[in-house]
């Protein structure tokens, strides 16, 4: 299947729980804001590439046979049928929800008298000033629209020499997207500024004024093999992104076809790149109410829990004597990866850190451990992966702030990206001796995303592991070709090709009458060869259960081809995000966690690390809830062999089925071995 369409059926997902009544409100308004800005990066990253390849003239069919012509007509298909079912799900559903639960989105013509004279003062006082009117006409020529950004098309007539004019009026982003009133009423801020066009436009009448929305091409191109200074060249690009060519133009239903022909020649915007659709645009800015203080209408709290192993206080301690496993956002963060780092800044033992960011959080109490063990004299290796979408500006800020406190900062391999997620310290013991303590994640070192985003930490002093990790980071930091390493697989080099070992290895055990068994948990799976052999291992008749998050351009449950192959994909209130694979080894199984999705850029453009589960009860633990997710009597999608993804929420008889977070959330044993 493609993959394009695949990930707007995933959106849809995200759009089903927005539309699910029994959801909290705000939780249901926060999930439409995500469908908003998940859609906002496909047409930024996605489309803009099928776009870019056909302008360049190397336009490749994709694996179903079709050419990117073909594919942007078929996002623009289903992307103008999602669209106005978003607007439909706001103003029919959540909106009207949200009234009679005391939270309304007013528009200008509903406010009350006091109200308006309220915003007349709040326009004078807080808008104008940052306001500017760009007229276009001979001597203005049509101004540039950058991407994201909400703007209001607007024309008057000039009563004096009798000419129709056009201006463009950009929405400042530093303004809140709906403006507070009183008693929980909010209008939309372009409201605010359209009532007040006349003090914008002086002795002109206003004819007409329309919201509208540019999305461009936001994707990056550096050549780092004709740089000399990455990060400078990466810092231009930034410079360059706003100005990309339009991938999408949107519009309020109401403009006029004037107004929107100005646009469309302007802009350079072909029919299907324009969606109109019902105001308020931009519903993204809805998650600005999820941070009302109304916590009858969200999730009740969750209180991570810190591991039993970890109640003597000693970190280091606690890892020599066993492994220890961790599941975010269930367990804390805070009190496992937070507090191993910043225990190795602050232990006068420990003499060197090394550590991978791929993204991180504006506040991060991770870099700020890191700065500190640099300023008290340990050696600390940074490596700052610079080109991670959209966190190039921030991780750049990072970078340099860990270089002025003295830290190694390094940039990873040219050519590829670093996504794995590793720390290693080195500590000198009681005894004298350099001991090693890691830690290998699935998720990034991103203490605010910890909270939404369940991911798996495994932290060890084990030699072989260990040893992996500083093999690893030579490789990262100098020059080394090493392939094979002890607990972990590692791409490029080697992952593709121990995963398509074990899937095979899985078939000669079916064959052969031993137990066999395929789990996998990821984020996509949308390589083309690993497919191909889950395929071959399926017309065998190995078990393989998948649970994918988001991309799927498998097909399951095809005979002849995949009988044996179950889809399911589960979204909720946290961000399913870490990556498992099991297979069952003739009754052995090997278990693995990492940071590696399914994909081409995973396996072939990316450092990724996946780490062996060598602990028993661990492995159990991981197994268990793979099969709690892939149970007919847990809440799911479950995706069918023409594509077409269905939620199973329900029994027959009407009876909720399971819901997996929420029985990880309250069952201390599924997720706590520790012995």
């Amino acid at each position: 299947m493609d993959r394009e369409e695949s990930w707007l059926r995933f959106n849809q997902r995200v759009l089903e729980l927005a539309e699910d009544t029994a959801i909290p409100l705000l939780e249901r308004a926060m999930f439409l804001a995500i469908f908003s800005s998940n859609l906002d990066e496909f047409f930024m990253v996605r489309v803009a590439g099928l776009k870019r390849r056909l302008a360049t003239g190397v336009a490749v069919s994709s694996p179903r046979g079709h050419h990117p012509r073909e594919l942007l007509e078929r996002i623009s298909k289903v992307a103008h049928e999602l669209m106005p079912r978003h607007a439909e799900c706001f103003h029919n559903s959540v909106g009207p929800a949200l009234a009679e639960a005391g939270i309304r989105i007013v528009r200008w013509d509903e406010l009350t008298s006091a109200e308006s004279q309220r915003m007349q003062r709040f326009f004078r006082r807080t808008i104008y000033p940052v306001l500017t009117p760009f007229a276009v006409d001979p001597a203005h020529p049509f101004p540039y629209i950058s991407g994201r950004s909400l703007n209001l098309a607007v024309t008057v007539h000039d009563p004096q020499s009798g000419r129709r004019m056009f201006a463009r009026i950009k929405v400042p982003s530093i303004l809140p997207r709906f403006i507070e009133l009183d008693g929980g009423r909010f209008v939309p801020v372009e409201d605010v500024i359209a009532a007040h066009l006349p003090q914008l436009f002086e002795g002109m009448e206003i004819r007409e004024h329309h919201a509208f929305r540019v999305t461009r091409n936001t994707d990056l191109e550096v050549d780092e093999d004709e740089t000399d200074d990455l990060v400078q060249a990466l810092e231009n690009e930034l410079l360059r992104r706003r100005f990309g060519p339009l991938v999408r133009l949107e519009v309020e239903e109401t403009i006029s076809d004037a107004v929107l022909a100005i646009l469309r020649q302007e802009l350079g915007a072909e029919e299907g790149e324009v969606y109109r659709v019902p105001g308020p645009l931009n519903l993204a800015g809805l998650s600005q109410l999820y941070n009302l203080d109304r916590p009858e209408l969200k999730y009740a709290p969750l209180v991570p829990v810190e591991p039993r192993a970890l109640a003597n206080g000693d970190f280091f301690s606690a890892v020599r004597e066993r492994e220890l496993l961790v599941q975010h956002p269930y367990e804390s963060f805070a009190a496992t990866t937070e507090r191993f780092l910043a225990a190795a800044a602050v232990d006068p033992q420990v003499v060197a850190i090394k550590q991978t960011l791929y993204r991180t959080s504006g506040d991060s109490s991770i870099v700020e451990a890191l700065i500190e063990a640099a300023e008290s004299g340990k050696e600390v290796v940074a490596l700052v992966e610079i080109k991670a979408r959209f966190d190039e500006q921030n991780n750049i800020r990072w970078a340099r702030k860990l270089e002025e406190a003295g830290c190694h900062v390094v940039y990873g391999v040219v050519g590829l990206k670093t996504h794995c997620k590793l720390a290693l310290v080195v500590r000198r013991e009681e005894d004298g001796t350099l001991r090693r303590y890691c830690h290998v994640g699935t998720g990034n070192y991103n203490p605010r995303t910890a909270r939404i985003y369940e991911d798996f930490g495994l932290f060890s002093s084990d030699l072989e592991l260990v040893e992996d990790l500083s093999d690893l980071f030579n490789h990262l930091t100098g020059f080394s070709r090493k392939r094979h390493y002890r607990r972990l697989l590692v791409a490029p080099r080697a992952l593709r090709e121990s995963l398509t070992r074990q899937i095979q290895n899985e078939m000669a055990n079916h064959e052969q009458g031993l137990p066999a068994r395929i789990r996998i948990k990821a984020n996509s799976l949308v390589d083309e060869d690993i497919i191909d052999a889950l395929y071959a291992a399926s017309r065998v008749g190995v078990p393989i259960d998948l649970w994918i998050r988001g991309s799927c351009v498998l097909r399951p449950g095809i005979p002849g081809l995949s009988e044996t192959v179950r889809v399911r994909s589960i979204l909720g209130r946290f961000l399913e995000h870490s990556r498992v694979f099991v297979f069952e080894n003739a009754g052995d199984p090997q278990v693995w966690i990492g940071s590696a999705d399914l994909m081409p850029r995973n396996l072939d453009r990316r450092v990724e690390a996946l780490v062996n589960i060598t602990d028993t009860g661990q492995r159990v633990r991981l197994i268990g809830m793979m099969d709690l997710a892939m149970a007919d009597s847990t809440s799911s999608w479950r995706l069918a062999e023409d594509g077409s993804w269905t939620r199973a929420s329900h029994d027959g008889r009407g009876t909720p089925l399971l819901d997996f977070q929420n029985t990880l959330r309250g069952d201390r044993h599924l997720r706590v071995v520790d012995g």
